[in-house]
């Protein structure tokens, strides 16, 4: 099990850096899949698969979001003007976020996981304004507009445990940003959703010892360590692209990846 996690985590690490996942969309699918098959459908860890799945993904953020902020930092790619103004209100929205996740059923997270693609998908191919880039600069957000999606993306990005890409990134591709500007982005802005989230998803469910000693609420420390390094090694690889895929073929992989993991979603058990 560890062994796969290893390989998921450079999976995870890849698309993080070259598409702002923050590693949610790999590894979300992948924990729910291996913990129903490891501990049985029935068990504690079973039964609270999902759960577990998205507070580790959502802690795995922290750390590959981290590093990868800082590899498009070092490359000069993050609109740090942009970025700022939205953190705060992404922060709160985690919190609600992740409260509502845990507060619901596992299987509604998974359906509410599955909408949210479906729709996201959907909106890039149908609506103009992803796949082909606009422009070169993005354009700047009242206050009001500001306040009311940094709350939106944390609270989404939250209850699904999947970083803020499938929203910033369709987002800031419509106000112009190229897609290596739009994903360097969605990296710093999946920080605070990770570290409020994972919190909450700690303290909410802190008192549920019947999952084992190797868990923190519903955060398996186990395979976050092992998606840790996996991730670590993903993210150095993958760095070397940055800024070099032509941008309608970065597009292009983006909508393909999302669509992979909804099936996925679709055809589990």
């Amino acid at each position: 099990m560890y062994g796969v996690l290893l390989l998921c985590g450079g999976l995870a690490g890849v698309t993080t850096v070259l598409f702002g996942f923050g590693g949610g969309f790999v590894v979300v699918p992948l924990m729910y899949t291996l913990l129903v098959a490891v501990h049985g459908p029935d068990s504690a860890a079973g039964l609270a698969a999902m759960h577990i799945a998205v507070a580790t993904s959502t802690a795995l953020m922290i750390f590959a979001a981290s590093l990868a902020t800082w590899r498009h930092h070092r490359r000069r790619t993050v609109q740090w003007h942009l970025v700022r103004p939205l953190v705060g209100y992404i922060a709160i929205g985690a919190v609600l976020g992740a409260a509502a996740a845990v507060s619901l059923s596992g299987d509604w997270v998974r359906w509410v996981f599955i909408g949210y693609l479906a729709i996201t998908i959907a909106d890039a191919i149908l609506r103009p304004g992803f796949l082909h880039q606009v422009s070169g600069d993005v354009r700047p957000m009242g206050r009001r507009v500001t306040a009311m999606t940094g709350t939106f993306i944390g609270t989404v990005a939250a209850f699904l445990g999947v970083g803020g890409s499938v929203m910033t990134v369709p987002f800031m591709r419509r106000r112009g940003a190229s897609m290596t500007a739009a994903t360097a982005m969605a990296n710093p802005l999946s920080l605070p959703m990770a570290v409020s989230g994972t919190a909450t998803y700690i303290l909410l469910s802190a008192s549920d010892t019947a999952l084992g000693p190797w868990y923190a609420g519903y955060v398996d420390l186990r395979a976050l360590l092992a998606l840790a390094v996996g991730s670590w090694l993903g993210i150095r690889l993958a760095s070397r692209w940055i800024g070099r895929i032509p941008d309608r073929i970065h597009a292009g992989v983006y909508l393909l990846l999302l669509t992979v993991v909804l099936v996925v979603m679709v055809v589990m058990h």
